[in-house]
C-alpha cells in the first residue's frame, strides 16, 4: 500500500513540474467551470420559473414528469460537452507540452473544436447512461443504489482514456470507448494507482483547506468583515484546489494514454514512474 501511495505522489509531482513549466494549463478547467456555472443558470432560471407558474395536478403532472426528463438528459448532455470540450482541449495542450512544445490556450481549443462532433457524441453516451443509472437509482432500494453506485464507479473507470482517445485519434466517440477499456485492461488490470492517488492527495487538501477555514472563520468572530474575508478565503482555495486537480488530471491522463499506447517517454515525467504506475494484474 505505502509503495503505491510512493509512486503515486511521484506522478503527482511530476504532473506538477509540467503545470509549473506551462501555468497556463489551469486556465482550461477554469474556463469550463465558468461555462457549466452558465450553464446550470441557464437550465435552472427557466425550470424554475416552469415550475412555479406550471399547473402540476390531473394529466399536467405526467406530462411535467416526462418533460423534467427530457430537460433533465439536455442538461446531463450540454454539461458532459463543456466538461468533455475543455477537458480535450487541456489534455491537447498537455500532449504538446509532452511532445516538448509550447502550447496555446488557442491550440488546446481548437484540437478541442476540431473532434467537436465526437466529443458531442461521447456526451451523448454519458449522458444516457447517467440518465439510466439515476433513474434505476430512484426505483430502487438502499442495496440497488449501491449497485448502480458500482457500476457508475466501473464505467467512471472504463472511459477514464476516453478523452485521450479521442484527441489523439480520428475515431468516433464508441470505439473510443471501447479502446479506453482495452488499454486499460491490458495494461492495470483493476487498480489505476495514479488515479486514486491524484483523488486522495487532493482530498485530504481540501479537507485542510475547510478545517483551517473553519478555524479562521471562528477565530474572526465577532468581527463580519473579518468573518466575510475569511469565507472568501476559504472559498477561494477550494476554487484552486479543484482547478489543480483538474489540471494535473488532464496531464496525468495525456501522459498515461501515451505510455500505454507508445511505450515512450514524456517530457517532465519518469518512465520508471510512468510504468510503475500501471499494476498489471496477476
Amino acid at each position: 500500500m505505502f509503495e503505491r501511495l510512493s509512486r503515486s505522489w511521484q506522478l503527482v509531482k511530476a504532473s506538477a513540474a509540467v503545470l509549473q513549466q506551462d501555468r497556463k494549463l489551469i486556465l482550461f478547467p477554469l474556463i469550463s467551470t465558468m461555462a457549466m456555472l452558465a450553464v446550470l443558470v441557464s437550465f435552472a432560471v427557466p425550470v424554475m420559473g416552469w415550475v412555479v407558474f406550471s399547473d402540476r395536478s390531473g394529466q399536467g403532472s405526467a406530462v411535467a414528469e416526462s418533460t423534467f426528463y427530457i430537460i433533465g438528459f439536455l442538461f446531463y448532455l450540454t454539461q458532459y460537452f463543456v466538461i468533455f470540450f475543455f477537458n480535450a482541449a487541456l489534455v491537447g495542450a498537455a500532449m504538446i507540452r509532452l511532445d516538448g512544445g509550447a502550447p496555446t490556450l488557442a491550440d488546446g481549443l481548437r484540437l478541442a473544436a476540431s473532434k467537436w462532433t465526437a466529443i458531442l457524441g461521447y456526451a451523448a453516451i454519458a449522458a444516457t447512461v447517467g440518465m439510466v443509472l439515476r433513474a434505476i437509482s430512484e426505483r430502487v432500494g438502499f442495496l440497488g443504489r449501491i449497485i448502480t453506485g458500482l457500476l457508475g464507479a466501473g464505467w467512471t473507470v472504463a472511459t477514464y482514456l476516453v478523452v485521450p482517445v479521442l484527441v489523439a485519434r480520428d475515431v468516433g466517440p464508441m470505439q473510443a470507448v471501447k479502446e479506453s477499456a482495452l488499454i486499460l485492461k491490458r495494461t492495470w488490470g483493476e487498480n489505476l494507482v495514479g488515479q486514486a492517488g491524484l483523488g486522495v492527495a487532493f482530498a485530504l487538501i481540501q479537507f485542510f483547506i475547510v478545517a483551517l477555514g473553519m478555524a479562521l472563520v471562528i477565530g474572526a468572530v465577532p468581527s463580519t468583515f473579518l468573518v466575510m474575508l475569511s469565507l472568501a478565503v476559504t472559498m477561494g482555495a477550494m476554487l484552486l484546489s479543484f482547478l489543480l486537480h483538474g489540471s494535473l488530471s488532464g496531464i496525468y491522463a495525456a501522459a498515461l494514454y501515451r505510455f500505454a499506447t507508445q511505450n515512450g517517454n514524456s517530457q517532465g515525467f519518469d518512465s520508471d514512474a510512468l510504468r510503475s504506475a500501471f499494476v498489471v494484474k496477476a
